[in-house]
C-alpha cells in the first residue's frame, strides 16, 4: 500500500507531516486515528499473538480485529515487531517502579517479593499477556531477543542492589525460575500449579531464588 504524506503548515510556523491512512481509516468506517486506534490495536495484538503465536500473527489479522486499516500498524508501530514489543511486553506494571518497591524491605526476603509479586500482577492481568509472551518467544528469536533484554534490566538492577557477584549467571537462574513458573501456571496449566494459592508458591518458590540472587550458586 502506498502512504501519501502531507506537509501541514501550523500557525508558528512548525512544519508537520499527515499521512492519508488515518482519513482512509475514517473513511472505511474504522476507528477514528489517534489514540484509541493505538490502544484498540495493542489490545487486538495481544489476543491474536496469544493464539497463534508471533509468526502465526499477521498485521492485517490484528488490523482487522482492531477494525483499522494495516497501515496503521506501521504508523504508530513500525511494523509487527514493534507492535509485539508494545502489545505482549506491556507488562502489567512500570518495571522501574517496580524495581523500586521491590527493594523496600530485607535483602534476605528479596526472593519472596518477588515471586509473591510475580504472581499476584500476572494473575490479576490474567495471563494472557504471559502466555502470549511465552508461545511467541519459542517461534522468534526477535521476541526472544526483546524478553531477555528486559530481565537482564531488571534483575541485573536488582541483584546489583544487594551487593551479589556473579550478575549476569545470577540473572539468567533468575529469569528461568520465574518464566518456567508463569508456564506452568498459565501456558501449560498444570492443575496443582495453576490452582495453587499464591502465598502457598511463595514459601516453596522463593527460597530458590532467593539462593539465586545472593546465595551460592556453585
Amino acid at each position: 500500500m502506498n502512504v501519501e504524506f502531507r506537509l501541514r503548515v501550523g500557525h508558528d510556523g512548525a512544519v508537520s507531516t499527515t499521512d492519508n491512512t488515518e482519513t482512509t481509516a475514517r473513511r472505511r468506517g474504522g476507528r477514528p486515528a489517534g489514540q484509541d486506534t493505538r490502544t484498540a490495536l495493542i489490545e487486538a495484538a495481544r489476543a491474536v499473538f496469544a493464539e497463534n503465536g508471533y509468526d502465526g500473527a499477521t498485521v492485517r489479522a490484528i488490523a482487522t480485529r482492531a477494525g483499522v486499516d494495516a497501515a496503521m500498524v506501521n504508523h504508530w508501530f513500525g511494523g509487527k515487531e514493534g507492535l509485539f514489543a508494545k502489545a505482549v511486553l506491556q507488562l502489567p506494571f512500570d518495571p522501574l517502579e517496580l524495581q523500586s518497591a521491590l527493594r523496600d524491605g530485607p535483602d534476605d526476603e528479596l526472593g519472596e517479593r518477588i515471586v509473591r509479586t510475580f504472581l499476584t500482577r500476572w494473575d490479576g492481568a490474567g495471563g494472557d499477556v504471559f502466555q502470549a509472551l511465552v508461545r511467541s518467544i519459542t517461534g522468534h528469536e526477535q521476541a526472544g531477543q526483546v524478553l531477555r533484554d528486559f530481565f537482564q534490566k531488571f534483575f541485573t538492577g536488582l541483584i546489583t542492589s544487594v551487593g551479589s557477584d556473579r550478575i549476569p549467571l545470577r540473572m539468567t537462574l533468575c529469569a528461568s525460575q520465574l518464566v518456567g513458573m508463569g508456564m506452568i501456571r498459565y501456558v501449560a496449566k498444570f492443575g496443582p500449579m495453576t490452582t495453587a494459592e499464591v502465598e502457598t508458591l511463595v514459601v516453596a518458590v522463593a527460597p530458590t531464588l532467593q539462593r539465586y540472587i545472593s546465595g551460592e550458586i556453585g
